[in-house]
Formats: structure tokens, C-alpha cells, sequence
């Protein structure tokens, strides 16, 4: 059975993308098998061979997965213009976000990867078009989610109240990943995870150092807690 996990932040700078790449690299070194997508993404680069708009943090998902997807499913929503993505949307004419990404998603799902592991964009309550949220495509999608909280200051407010968001939307909290933002850890990096972790009901399920590079993420991956 597919496990799907969808990755959120406590906001746009928070470092989902690393951290699901690591993800998917931990899972790959398990023995399982992955697909990964960004659903929906704003800001993307023409590109000339392809022909087509591409976002990088959706190639670097697509790379990382041990299965092959066409570009299409892995992003299907790539909009232009770097705003968010239900004004670039209507910017651009575009419609239909929501169902355009449950709609790939599926597709990568009926695939049977062991690890189906969605990015986000942004933060959890993402608008997209027609009134819509990204919290109703995880819902529909019956994902569970990990949130990488970005340690930096202000990360306890962000964090908590991402938290009861995903509560209120009706999602499961798998658990929560603290990614360390800088080369220096934010003052008090030690009391403010405990605060987290004393009022956070999910697991805290890994620490990521500072811009991991292969050897620091090998470690990492290496030390990473069993429950992922």
C-alpha cells in the first residue's frame, strides 16, 4: 500500500524542497520505491528544449524519485509569473488548479510507489483558484503531513499555528522536521525546539543541519529517526 505524505513549511523560506529530497533519498536507501510531485508552483523558467514552463524545485523532485514520471504529472499546474499561485493564475488565464492537481496526483498514484511524497507551495493555507485551498487537496488525497519548521525566529508562532491549521482542515500530522536555516543556529536553537516539542502532539522526526551538503546529508540520512 502507498504511503502519501504531503510536505508543508511554516512558510515560503522554510526549506521543503531540501528536505524532501532527503527525504526521498532516506526512503531509496530503505529499499522503497518513490514518486514525488509539486502540485501546483509559480515562478517557473521557460524552457526552450522542453518547451514548456519547468520549476526547479519540481525537477529536483522528479530526479530524486527512484521511479520516472513525465514533467507533466510531477508539476502540473507551472505558472510564469513569481507570485503566488491563484494571482498568477489569474494573471495568466489558468483554471482549475485544484482538480488539475488531484487529477496527477492520481495518476502518479495508480503507479503503486511504496512513497508518494507531495511539495507544497508556500505555507499550508495556500489560495488557489475559485476560492479553494491547498489543505482541500491533501484532504481529498488523504495525505498525511510532515511539516518542516524553518528554526529561525518567529518559527514558534509560525509552527504553532500551522499546527492547528492542519488540525482544523481536517489533516493528519505525521510529524514535524526542524531544518536549521542558517550557518549559525538561531540563538536559543536548543530551548526553542523544546518549546515545539512540549506543545506539538506530533513527533519530531529528524533535525537537518545547515545547507547539507552529500556527506553532511549521508550523515543525517544515517542518524534519521525510524519513524520516517
Amino acid at each position: 500500500m502507498t504511503r502519501c505524505i504531503f510536505v508543508t513549511g511554516t512558510d515560503t523560506d522554510s526549506g521543503k524542497t531540501r528536505v524532501s529530497e532527503m527525504l526521498l533519498q532516506y526512503w531509496q536507501q530503505q529499499g522503497l520505491s518513490t514518486l514525488a510531485m509539486k502540485p501546483i508552483a509559480a515562478g517557473c523558467k521557460w524552457n526552450e528544449v522542453s518547451q514548456r514552463f519547468e520549476n526547479s524545485d519540481a525537477l529536483i523532485l522528479q530526479r530524486a524519485a527512484t521511479m520516472t514520471a513525465e514533467y507533466g504529472d510531477v508539476n502540473p499546474v507551472a505558472l510564469e509569473p513569481p507570485i503566488a499561485p491563484h494571482i498568477a493564475a489569474e494573471l495568466v488565464g489558468e483554471q482549475g488548479l485544484l482538480l488539475r492537481s488531484t487529477m496527477a496526483w492520481r495518476a502518479l498514484h495508480s503507479r503503486n510507489p511504496d512513497i508518494l511524497l507531495s511539495e507544497g507551495a508556500g505555507g499550508w493555507m495556500l489560495p488557489l483558484d475559485q476560492g479553494d485551498l491547498m489543505p482541500q487537496f491533501v484532504r481529498e488525497t488523504n495525505q498525511e503531513v510532515i511539516l518542516v519548521v524553518g528554526m529561525k525566529l518567529g518559527c514558534l508562532n509560525h509552527a504553532l499555528l500551522t499546527v492547528a491549521a492542519i488540525a482544523q482542515s481536517g489533516c493528519h500530522l505525521r510529524g514535524w522536521i526542524a531544518n536549521q536555516l542558517t550557518e549559525e543556529a538561531m540563538p536559543f536553537y536548543q530551548e526553542n525546539l523544546q518549546t515545539l516539542k512540549d506543545r506539538i502532539q506530533a513527533p519530531l522526526l529528524a533535525e537537518v543541519p545547515f545547507l547539507a551538503d552529500q556527506a553532511t546529508g549521508q550523515a543525517w540520512l544515517a542518524t534519521t529517526h525510524p519513524r520516517l
